[in-house]
């Protein structure tokens, strides 16, 4: 059992856990078996990440593993928010995040090794290699590919990973997040690249149209938060993809392909 770089673990506990992220965070909060690890996030007034985490549903409680730098604002909102609710919520220094074979099934992709929270103690030095395992697996993280109020959470494809319930009551940030749901044709996701030379912060171009910017790259591959309607037009003009004006390709995930093909309908009803 090896921990992560970079996370901290917050713990709530009290009978109005539960109540308290049913009306603050985005993901999906009844119905929460004990040991299940939920995706979730909170969110600005405006939409844009905070802070996004993976929950673990505990007898009493829930605990948060979230960046170590975004720990203390997530910490110091959830008490903001906390009113007269009976949630104790503290930063459990004794704890720490890993991956262990007997954690709960990462959240956001089967590709990723399981999940879990474990004394620190007991957790061996930090696992090598997670920006290259995390990137393969199409993953965005807080920290490396955006931080606090940068993104939104279709530009980090947090809807395809089931990190956003659009049907429960309300959270922060709310009506923002289901008027671009409602709006149909998502204009910005992080998308997964190979080629070479992928550095962070490279222009990914199709010609002269700037499709985006690599947020992360390793072992040859790279994130991008890149305009899906530049992509479509691109592709319309059968332009190839560069970056450091080298080739690369853009991974044709079924999700991409269909938002593409919505905008090239659209352009054409136009």
């Amino acid at each position: 059992m090896h921990r992560l770089p970079d996370r901290a673990i917050l713990r709530l506990t009290g009978p109005d856990t539960l109540a308290l992220l049913e009306r603050t965070v985005t993901h999906k909060v009844m119905d929460w078996p004990e040991g299940e690890a939920r995706y979730g996030a909170l969110l600005t007034p405006q939409g844009k990440i905070i802070a996004n985490y993976i929950a673990h549903r505990t007898a009493d409680g829930a605990l948060i593993d979230v960046h170590q730098d975004a720990a203390e604002d997530l910490l110091k909102r959830l008490k903001m928010f906390r009113l007269r609710s009976a949630v104790e919520l503290v930063r459990d220094e004794a704890l720490v995040s890993a991956i262990s074979a007997d954690g709960a099934p990462d959240p956001r992709s089967a590709k990723l090794p399981r999940r879990a929270v474990a004394p620190a103690a007991e957790a061996a030095p930090p696992i090598e290699g997670w920006d290259a395992l995390t990137i393969a697996a199409g993953i965005p993280e807080w920290g490396r590919d955006y931080r606090a109020a940068e993104v939104f959470p279709t530009d980090i494809n947090m809807d395809l990973m089931n990190g956003i319930d659009y049907k429960k009551g309300c959270f922060v940030g709310q009506e923002v997040a289901s008027r671009m749901k409602r709006k149909g044709l998502i204009r910005k996701r992080t998308v997964r690249l190979r080629g070479q030379g992928l550095t962070p912060g490279a222009e990914v171009r199709a010609g002269a149209l700037v499709l985006g910017q690599i947020t992360s790259a390793a072992a040859g591959e790279a994130l991008a938060l890149i305009r899906t309607d530049r992509f479509a037009q691109s592709i319309a003009g059968q332009q190839p993809v560069t970056v450091n004006e080298a080739s690369a390709e853009i991974e044709g995930a079924p999700w991409l392909i269909a938002e593409v093909k919505a905008h090239l309908e659209a352009k054409a009803d136009e």
